[in-house]
């Protein structure tokens, strides 16, 4: 089984390479260290983003540094990843760039739309809470039917969300994803968000099953950072999926 998320599915294969013996004193990784470190990289975002909100002044190289901070937090997604990093450091710095982010561009929004932040918040761990549960009493089970299902369709919205940038860099015109916070909306962007969303919340089930199998198979407990870094990750990509469809419902 692999999960939905790039960097928790490197973990079973991690695993494999690091199983404890039962020797040298290592402690191996619990559920209750992943969920720790993932509420701490929470508080974290969230008093980056409250203190963006407060200091970073609405102005025309805002649309520039958030394009920045976004491709950096890109970059740390990609570099943590790929090579299994488990040293806090750069977790907490991916964190911190994504609370800046958050925190910016959601002032943008709520400037626009008041009371869409709240919105998006509650529904981000709403829609986390609510999958939690139903993994927790089995009533959706991750199957590789399902695995299969979630992965490719994520990987189909991370290219079309490429192609998409591509289309409004070069042509100045909106597509599936529409960028700009006022004017009309189309079916295809409510579509594409609805789809997101459905794949975002489904990719948490696949999360917590690899999560749970890799606190079975003995991991070092640093690995904890890695498990919280790829949840953080998720729901960053939750929060604003839904508050983007949220800002097409209110205009």
């Amino acid at each position: 089984m692999r999960s939905a998320n790039p960097v928790l599915d490197r973990l079973d294969d991690t695993s494999r390479g690091h199983r404890l013996p039962g020797a040298g004193g290592v402690e191996a990784v619990t559920v209750d260290d992943v969920v720790v470190r993932t509420v701490g990289l929470l508080l974290l975002t969230g008093a980056t983003a409250a203190v963006a909100w407060v200091v970073v002044p609405q102005a025309a190289w805002v649309s520039a540094a958030l394009a920045g901070t976004a491709l950096a937090g890109v970059a740390l997604v990609l570099v943590i990843s790929l090579r299994g990093i488990t040293h806090p450091a750069p977790i907490i710095g991916y964190a911190l760039l994504q609370g800046l982010l958050l925190g910016v561009a959601s002032r943008a929004f709520e400037l626009v739309y008041p009371g869409i932040v709240a919105q998006a918040v509650v529904g981000t761990f709403g829609v986390f809470l609510g999958m939690a549960l139903l993994y927790r009493a089995r009533l959706i089970r991750a199957t590789p039917r399902l695995a299969r299902l979630v992965i490719g369709t994520l990987i189909g919205i991370l290219a079309i969300s490429l192609v998409n940038l591509a289309f409004r860099l070069f042509t100045g015109r909106q597509g599936v994803e529409v960028y700009s916070l006022t004017g009309q909306v189309g079916w295809l962007p409510y579509l594409f968000s609805g789809v997101a969303i459905i794949a975002g919340a489904l990719s948490f089930i696949l999360d917590f099953d690899q999560v749970e199998r890799s606190v079975r198979g003995g991991l070092p407990r640093r690995y904890a950072w890695l498990c919280a870094f790829g949840l953080l990750t998720g729901l960053v990509f939750l929060y604003w999926q839904i508050l983007r469809l949220l800002s097409y419902l209110r205009r």
